[in-house]
């Protein structure tokens, strides 16, 4: 439909690569289902994508390769959208604040709302859950952080959040010895007031494991500022809950770090 592509190529021109259907219908004066049929039309030859409903992305040519753009460059618009606040976080922020080791394969957002992960294109995107009463107290301005693009901003976690959520989702960042060299890479950046400020918000099994490695990475000033929460902890833990031993018995001789009141019953290693 000519309609169509002419308002397609007019955003294209104002440097915007979305839209959603509301403001299509608005535009075009088109009725619902002759707007849906040109849509579907669009997605079919890859000038459109569609990764929710109701939002569209323009593809540009260098853009049908992977199917999408990159999704920092429309992750912001998107959660717009659908009213719900956010942060990148883990991986991708990592490599944003200099965690070269890192390859953020999969674009992981925390969010205060249950949400499918999905993909678009050879770009995966995954939800991460965090309380709301959490979230509200952490996705502040002084904790979140402005990734850019050439489209304009999006919300990520600063340095102490991505500390902070790399270990408490550890199993989404490369495990406990990924989590380690994270912090290895970007915890000396870490204010360590902010980081305890912070980690108020957090489990305090998260933030205790968040200590001990700092600590073995040699970030001393930081796991330093995490010590109170250790007095809150009534309990030993694993450092590596997913850790299973194939006896039982074998969990009591791992070694017991009673500054952060851990079992340590995984080796942390990290890259040279």
């Amino acid at each position: 439909m000519v309609a169509l592509d002419s308002y397609l190529d007019d955003l294209l021109a104002r440097g915007r690569a979305y839209f959603s259907r509301d403001e299509a219908l608005a535009a075009l004066g088109l009725k619902s289902p002759a707007l849906a049929a040109a849509i579907t039309r669009s997605i079919k030859k890859r000038r459109l994508a569609n990764p929710r409903h109701g939002f569209f992305l323009i593809l540009r040519p260098e853009d049908r390769i992977t199917g999408a753009p990159d999704p920092v460059k429309w992750i912001d618009p998107l959660m717009k959208h659908q009213g719900i606040d956010y942060r990148i976080s883990l991986l991708r922020a990592a490599a944003f604040h200099g965690s070269s080791h890192q390859a953020a394969m999969v674009f992981q957002i925390i969010v205060p709302r249950q949400l499918r992960n999905f993909d678009l294109g050879r770009h995966r995107l995954q939800f991460l859950y965090q309380a709301a009463e959490s979230f509200a107290q952490v996705n502040t301005p002084k904790l979140v952080s402005k990734m850019k693009s050439d489209a304009g901003f999006a919300n990520v976690a600063g340095i102490e959040l991505t500390l902070l959520d790399c270990v408490r989702y550890f199993h989404k960042a490369a495990g406990i010895n990924g989590v380690a060299q994270i912090a290895k890479d970007i915890g000396a950046k870490a204010n360590p007031r902010t980081l305890a400020k912070a980690a108020a918000a957090y489990e305090n099994s998260a933030v205790r494991r968040l200590g001990y490695l700092l600590d073995q990475v040699g970030h001393g000033r930081q796991a330093h500022a995490l010590e109170p929460f250790v007095k809150q902890a009534k309990t030993m833990l694993p450092l590596d809950p997913a850790v299973n031993p194939l006896v039982k018995a074998l969990a009591r001789v791992h070694e017991r770090n009673a500054k952060w009141k851990l079992l340590i019953n995984e080796t942390v290693e990290l890259a040279e």
